[in-house]
C-alpha cells in the first residue's frame, strides 16, 4: 500500500530529528539481546539505549535527555 505524501512528510520530519546507529551482532548474540529485551518488556532499541545510558552513567558521562525523551521507545 502506497504511503500518502502527508505521511511521508511526517516521517521525513521525524527522521530528521533522529540519529542512526547500526549494530550487526552475530546471530547468537542478537538472539540473546532480543530475548533479554522481550523478557524485560522492552523493545530491542529501548533495551540497548537503556543499557548504554546505564554504562555511560557508570563511567561518569550520564546521558542527559530532554523531558520529552525520557521514555524510550517500547517497540521495534
Amino acid at each position: 500500500m502506497p504511503v500518502s505524501d502527508s505521511k511521508r512528510r511526517g516521517n521525513d520530519k521525524y527522521n530528521a530529528t533522529c540519529d542512526y546507529i547500526s549494530l550487526r551482532p552475530k546471530k547468537p548474540i542478537g538472539a540473546a539481546i532480543r530475548a533479554a529485551a522481550k523478557a524485560s518488556g522492552q523493545s530491542v532499541q529501548g533495551y540497548v539505549l537503556q543499557a548504554c545510558a546505564q554504562r555511560m552513567a557508570g563511567e561518569g558521562r550520564p546521558l542527559e535527555l530532554p523531558d520529552e525523551e525520557q521514555n524510550l521507545p517500547q517497540r521495534d
